[in-house]
């Protein structure tokens, strides 16, 4: 069995993904990078994709991943 994973996952305003360097106001550390800029969170499941929609704040983000975390060893532990 594949092993599952789930992150958290900062997103840019039309939810792509984003994986530039940026300051903790969300704006890009390099303005020629092209980004415009991290405005949400998602969680993040190998399994799911993107779990219980966008968090504007990472620490609002993370107790969702851990509790999507938990759904999933739930169901291991009933098999």
């Amino acid at each position: 069995m594949a092993r599952i994973t789930v992150t958290v996952e900062p997103r840019h305003a039309n939810n792509s993904p984003c994986e530039h360097a940026v300051k903790p106001s969300g704006k890009p550390r390099d303005p020629a990078s092209g980004c415009p800029g991290r405005t949400a969170f998602a969680v993040v499941c190998s399994e799911h994709g993107d779990v219980d929609g966008l968090h504007h704040v990472k620490v609002l983000a993370e107790p969702a991943a851990v509790a999507h975390r938990q759904e999933h060893r739930a169901a291991l532990a009933t098999r």
